[in-house]
């Protein structure tokens, strides 16, 4: 492809197995909860935990919302210069509070990118699992 044509499918949809691998490549993405007619969306580092994402958080608006609006959706991506990929998940978050679920999440491997302590465990599990890979080239000629 020379660089004065778009490609010929600048977007395409993404396998659930593609998705999952580009979700274990990266650790920050997006939640977005609502609770009260109010839209929040938070910044966080998470790791895929057997196809489920799973973060860390402290008392406050993330860890509250999250809890009580179980259905969430977290959007995590990434690019370089000719590319790049948008993962969306929606699914339900649930505060991890049993001694088992816990042990099994620190095995994760996840901890806190600040210094701050972050003793609540939140995983989401997936309802729908969504991507999408863009080619990025110039916008397409206008025929008149």
């Amino acid at each position: 492809m020379d660089t004065t044509s778009a490609p010929e499918t600048p977007v395409t949809e993404l396998t659930e197995t593609e998705c999952w691998n580009l979700l274990s490549g990266v650790s920050l993405g997006r939640l977005v909860t609502t609770v009260g007619g109010w839209t929040e969306i938070f910044p966080v580092n998470f790791v895929v935990q057997r196809h489920t994402l799973l973060f860390r958080t402290a008392e406050g608006t993330k860890l509250l919302t999250s809890a009580l609006n179980q259905h969430v959706v977290f959007e995590a991506d990434d690019h370089n210069v000719a590319e790049g990929w948008s993962v969306v998940v929606r699914g339900t978050a649930k505060l991890l509070s049993k001694s088992p679920e816990i042990e099994d999440a620190r095995r994760a491997g996840l901890y806190p990118w600040i210094a701050t302590t972050k003793l609540r465990f939140v995983r989401i599990t997936p309802d729908t699992l969504t991507g999408r890979r863009f080619v990025f080239g110039p916008e397409p000629d206008i025929e008149e």
